[in-house]
């Protein structure tokens, strides 16, 4: 869900995105493949539609969804309730920007087993390429980040994500 460039519309008027939502999340669920969630600045409804539609309650005899919060820029609270979910949060080069002291904020909290890095190419290139084209090449530029943020070695995020992106699409990568 997106809500970041409404311009003349409502977010009444995004009902429609909020519907294919809710049709990812159960395709998701019937077929047990992981969800990518964009979300920006529709973090309550997009938490909501995923209580709502993502099975964790009482079980209906499907997994619940499970996927990672891609690109993720929201608040710490946010970010709290979907590793709640039992969701990763994926971190971009933005991670590297000068004005995103709350959000490495937030990477600090999340879990390294649940972490992930990417690039979202070709927007949001890593400092000290930011402006330019980003390639999956700068996703070191992220890792080099986490690990000053956590204590670690490049190669321990490099390994800990590498762990961690094979075990949430371990079924998408079989296939």
């Amino acid at each position: 869900l997106d809500y970041y460039r409404l311009g003349e519309r409502t977010l009444a008027d995004m009902a429609w995105q909020r519907e294919r939502f809710r049709v990812h999340i159960r395709a998701a669920r019937q077929t047990g493949l992981p969800l990518v969630i964009h979300t920006r600045s529709a973090s309550d409804d997009t938490l909501d539609i995923l209580r709502e539609e993502g099975g964790f309650g009482p079980g209906d005899g499907r997994a619940p969804a499970r996927g990672v919060f891609h690109c993720f820029t929201e608040t710490a609270e946010v970010a709290r309730a979907a590793l709640d979910l039992d969701f990763y949060i994926s971190f971009s080069g933005i991670l590297t920007f000068r004005n995103a002291a709350d959000l490495r904020e937030t990477a600090r909290l999340v879990p390294l087993e649940r972490l992930l890095i990417e690039t979202d190419s070709p927007y949001l290139a890593p400092v000290p390429h930011r402006g330019k084209v980003n390639t999956p090449a700068l996703v070191p530029h992220v890792a080099a980040q986490v690990a000053e943020l956590k204590g670690l070695s490049v190669e321990a995020v490099a390994e800990a994500t590498g762990r961690n992106f094979e075990r949430l699409f371990d079924r998408v990568t079989a296939t």
